[in-house]
């Protein structure tokens, strides 16, 4: 009897890990002024915390842009998903315009050279906005599969945001549907 140990080279055996290939989300938050009206905002602090949650499980890679000001910033890119990201999500705050439109060409651009890159590594898209967008002109094509929460409150809903989630090729959830 062997007892695990072996005595011989010819005792060893190879076995080739059968891993699936690494994902990666692309979570995009737009964290405008409007989002703050009736708690849309912290509504999707909670929705975040458990994509956070999933992603670190499934051991895939976060990538987080938000949409607030001016510009778009990049938090993340492509990192694995640990507990840093929650103090990140308690100190995120709803402020100034909507460069929804600049995030998602920034994300379009991101997703395409990281495909280039890794070509096996699977991509997933996580949009959460109100819709509440000016400028409708010029929606980057994604090339990546995803869903788009609506998480627009109040008593008058303008309903943007599944005419957005349509003209991305994504699909559509309101956020009390989740």
């Amino acid at each position: 009897m062997l007892k695990g140990r072996p005595r011989s080279r010819a005792d060893l055996l190879y076995q080739a890990r059968s891993r699936a290939p690494h994902e990666v989300w692309l979570v995009i938050v737009d964290a405008s002024a409007s989002t703050r009206r009736h708690q849309a905002l912290s509504d999707a602090k909670g929705l975040l915390a458990q994509v956070f949650d999933e992603a670190y499980r499934q051991r895939a890679r976060l990538a987080l842009l938000t949409a607030s000001g001016a510009a778009p910033h990049w938090q993340v890119q492509g990192l694995k998903a640990s507990a840093g990201l929650q103090g990140w999500l308690q100190a995120l705050g709803a402020a100034g315009g909507t460069p929804l439109l600049a995030a998602l060409a920034e994300a379009g651009q991101w997703l395409a050279a990281r495909r280039k890159r890794l070509p096996a590594q699977r991509q997933r898209l996580l949009l959460l906005t109100d819709g509440r967008v000016k400028d409708w002109q010029g929606l980057p094509r994604l090339n990546c599969p995803g869903l788009l929460v609506d998480i627009e409150r109040g008593p008058i809903l303008l309903g943007r945001a599944q005419a957005l989630a349509q003209g991305l090729g994504l699909d559509y959830r309101h956020i009390d549907a989740l």
